[in-house]
């Protein structure tokens, strides 16, 4: 075993630091006798619709062994060929040391000046690699992968790549590292292998945000190596070297499959290209096995879901599902509002259709006296349905979304065009006990008790915060303000937030952009479940016999998946949960 050898599988086990003078690559970048070379093939790719006017090379590293009989697996590189990866692939390859595997190494995109001009391109690489959000992964995903396998060999082989995640590494440096990090965090079923080195995790178009978000949101089956420097770049955005500490430092949090060597060098690709050949052996190592996820993790999300908690479909094929609510026994009801339905899911699983002609009924809950009350905004009423079905009218003449019922019978609904919160008491008084025509919340939304029920929690969608009032002993409102301070996705300025449900440690759980956000009693978000699909979220609420199953409705379908926590009905009598740690 050489020197470089024996230090590097050193380095993948402990991490010692490494020394500049060692940066040298090994045999297995080098070209050996007797391994069967692939060949590479250069290509232009200049019709982007995500970036449009774009124009970039790329190229693709096609492995002797390959054989279009079976899908390969794929490695997309930013920023073009670099370490040395396509002897290196011929050598692991050959050696089976990781699977047969198509190389992607592809520039970023530039809009060329008007011939003639003087003028410089538009550099489109921080725009691509640097912002977070998925545009870059879609342009991966739907334009420059598809383009791929329309080309062939030098000698006529089809291009077929592999579509499974666990089949793809991305991987990158600097401003190319991120990109390949951001493509694997927002589309973990394509990619879920990442090799990152110098990454760009610094304040350039918001990447210091990852170390935060990974904490909080729940675990992807990602895996990932970083590598970096003491002597990397340290600018405005932040310093480089203590942006990828922060990284691992948040992986190893959250229990993602993380391994990592630390060295003195640079902002260069030195260092990078001394370790590819082992970090792909650690990447690629146990393939075909899956990418496992939250092994260990100390995130508060897992707290709330557990192991082995996923999402489940319960019922799909609907117009649009929202307002769910939960009864005595545990049983959802949840509207289909084009289709002027409500629906109930029983303990069995089973989904039937409780009501019909409900008036695009919207927000729904159960009172103190069991009956189901409904937002029949098409009517404009306010209606209570009984066990029968056979529904009464509570209030006429309100413009209603979503609505909350007390313990001691009080109703309180939001009223987003006109900005406003109503309240209807049991004797069928109605008023309205906060407006928010001068500022304040945009647009009402999901609207909850908390479990001691002294508070009144207002989503609103089209801002950050979910909004806290105190309840008077007359049900009016007091002590508005803004509580509950939610994230944003990338490049948008309101946070989705729909509807809402609380569990008996009086933590409040907020559909959104993102999935659905909790936050403790003091406001602060504590973790961000997945959405079950990438559509609309618009409620939840925990049912089940033992209220323990998180209910989400999602666009056309309803999910629910296990958790171990146990959700309040504002119906049954307050609880006072503990005191939160301030």
């Amino acid at each position: 075993m050489t020197l470089f050898r024996a230090l590097t599988l050193s380095l993948l086990v402990s991490s010692p630091s490494f020394a500049a003078d060692d940066y040298v690559p090994g045999p297995d970048s080098k070209p050996q006798p007797g391994v069967p070379k692939g060949e590479v093939l250069k290509f232009e790719f200049k019709s982007s619709k995500i970036f449009p006017g774009t124009v970039r090379d790329y190229w693709i590293y096609v492995p002797a062994q390959y054989s279009p009989d079976k899908p390969a697996c794929v490695h997309v590189n930013q920023d073009g060929i670099q370490n040395q990866a396509p002897v290196v692939f011929d050598n692991l390859i050959a050696k089976k040391e990781m699977p047969v595997t198509i190389g992607v190494f592809v520039m970023h995109g530039r809009v060329p000046a008007r011939d003639g001009s003087t003028a410089l391109d538009r550099f489109n690489r921080s725009v691509e690699y640097d912002g977070l959000g998925d545009a870059y992964a879609r342009f991966l995903l739907e334009e420059l992968l598809p383009e791929v396998e329309k080309q062939k060999t030098s000698d006529g082989r089809a291009i077929r790549l592999s579509q499974n995640g666990n089949d793809r590494c991305i991987a990158g440096s600097s401003s190319g590292a991120i990109a390949a990090f951001t493509a694997a965090w927002e589309r973990p079923e394509a990619f879920s292998r990442v090799f990152s080195t110098i990454g760009t995790y610094v304040d350039q178009r918001g990447g210091n945000d990852y170390p935060v978000m990974i904490r909080k949101f729940e675990p992807k089956a990602l895996r990932v190596f970083l590598q970096d420097g003491s002597n990397d770049a340290n600018g405005t955005g932040g310093n480089w070297f203590l942006a990828n500490q922060e990284m691992l430092s948040a992986f190893e949090f959250a229990g993602y499959e993380v391994n990592h060597v630390w060295g003195d060098g640079g902002h260069n690709g030195k260092h990078a290209t001394a370790i590819f050949p082992d970090a792909m052996r650690w990447i690629w190592k146990d393939w075909p096995k899956p990418v496992t996820k939250g092994v260990g993790s100390k995130a508060p999300v897992m707290e709330v879901l557990g192991t082995d908690s996923e999402w489940q479909l319960v019922s799909e094929g609907h117009g649009f599902t929202e307002g769910p609510a939960v009864n005595a026994k545990g049983e959802v009801f949840f509207t289909d509002i084009p289709n002027s339905r409500i629906h109930k899911v029983g303990l069995d699983g089973k989904v039937s259709v409780f009501a019909e002609d409900t008036g695009k009924a919207n927000g729904l809950m159960f009172g103190p006296d069991g009956r189901l009350f409904a937002c029949a905004n098409g009517k404009k009423q306010i209606v209570a349905y009984d066990e029968a079905a056979k529904a009464t009218v509570i209030a006429d003449g309100i413009e209603s979304n979503d609505l909350c019922v007390a313990q001691n019978g009080n109703l309180y609904v939001t009223d987003p065009p006109h900005k406003q919160v109503w309240l209807i008491t049991p004797k069928g008084e109605k008023r309205v006990v906060d407006t928010n025509d001068k500022g304040g919340i945009a647009f009402p939304n999901g609207v909850r008790l908390t479990p001691d029920q002294s508070l009144l929690l207002v989503a609103d969608m089209r801002g950050q915060f979910v909004w806290s009032y105190h309840i008077e002993a007359d049900g009016t409102l007091s002590a508005k303000q803004p509580y509950h301070h939610l994230r944003l996705p990338d490049g948008v300025m309101e946070s989705g937030a729909d509807g809402m449900t609380v569990d008996s440690k009086g933590r409040l759980y907020v559909t959104t952009h993102l999935g659905i956000q909790f936050c403790d009693q003091a406001g602060r978000v504590n973790g961000i479940i997945a959405k079950p699909q990438r559509k609309w979220l618009a409620n939840a609420v925990f049912g089940g016999a033992n209220f323990d199953e998180l209910y989400a409705c999602s666009s056309d379908k309803l999910y629910k998946r296990k958790t171990t926590v146990k959700g309040v009905r504002s119906a049954d009598a307050p609880i006072k949960p503990e005191k939160p740690r301030l």
